[in-house]
């Protein structure tokens, strides 16, 4: 990948400098994984950073012998960086919703480029935040109808992950257990709520119910603002 179309892909490096792109992929490594498989551990010492060239993945918190999805991450975003920044083992672990390709800085080579380029390290605080305030969000939003919290959910994801093709923008199909953990509603409720869409034509499932096809991204980005 070269310094153009890794700065295009990850925003997190659209204001870096070309040097320090071209050192990050210099000593990047490349990994895949399968889906379902799991990337992170939990409680393991965090020793890198990760980057999502293309699939998606989920983090999540164990408790006891259930998992709770805590946010869903798709090509462009990056994670790991929690557990270095604080030097301390992960609270979470990650694993692959879909076959993943991903590249990994360890960690004190990424903290090393941290203070070299302030550009760097400033846009890394400003998706820090944003990532806080999409749980600020998520807070506010827990009183409201099952739908909005839904609809408001597939549309964070097409705007930050989705591929936009001449239907409308596709992303991953969420399971359903996934999807309502992330969007604070029931199974049952998300399921009920993704047939309706279909039902108005405003969703479409693609590939044997791998993909989903948001067709009617205005109506569902306005029926997510009226939360």
């Amino acid at each position: 990948m070269d310094t153009k179309a890794f700065s295009d892909l990850f925003p997190l490096f659209s204001t870096s400098s070309p040097e320090t792109i071209d050192w990050l992929l210099s000593i990047a490594v490349e990994h895949e994984y399968p889906k379902d498989r799991a990337v992170l551990m939990e409680d393991s010492w965090g020793n890198a950073v990760y980057f999502i060239v293309s699939g998606w993945v989920k983090v999540r918190r164990l408790s006891g012998d259930s998992a709770v999805t805590l946010a869903v991450l798709g090509r462009g975003d990056f994670f790991g960086e929690m557990a270095i920044l604080d030097e301390s083992p992960r609270s979470t672990d990650v694993v692959a919703l879909s076959g993943v390709k991903l590249l990994s800085v360890s960690a004190q080579r990424f903290i090393q480029t941290l203070f070299k380029d302030p550009q760097l390290h400033h846009r890394m605080l400003q998706l820090m935040v944003k990532r806080l305030r999409l749980t600020n969000v998520r807070f506010q939003l827990r009183n409201q109808p099952p739908a909005i919290k839904l609809v408001r959910t597939l549309v964070t994801l097409a705007e930050n992950y989705g591929q936009r093709t001449e239907q409308g923008v596709e992303i991953l199909r969420i399971p359903d257990e996934d999807l309502s953990y992330i969007s604070d509603i029931k199974p049952e409720e998300s399921k009920k709520i993704l047939e309706k869409l279909e039902s108005k034509k405003w969703i479409e499932s693609h590939d044997d119910n791998q993909s989903l096809l948001l067709i009617n991204i205005k109506q569902l980005a306005y029926l997510a603002e009226k939360g």
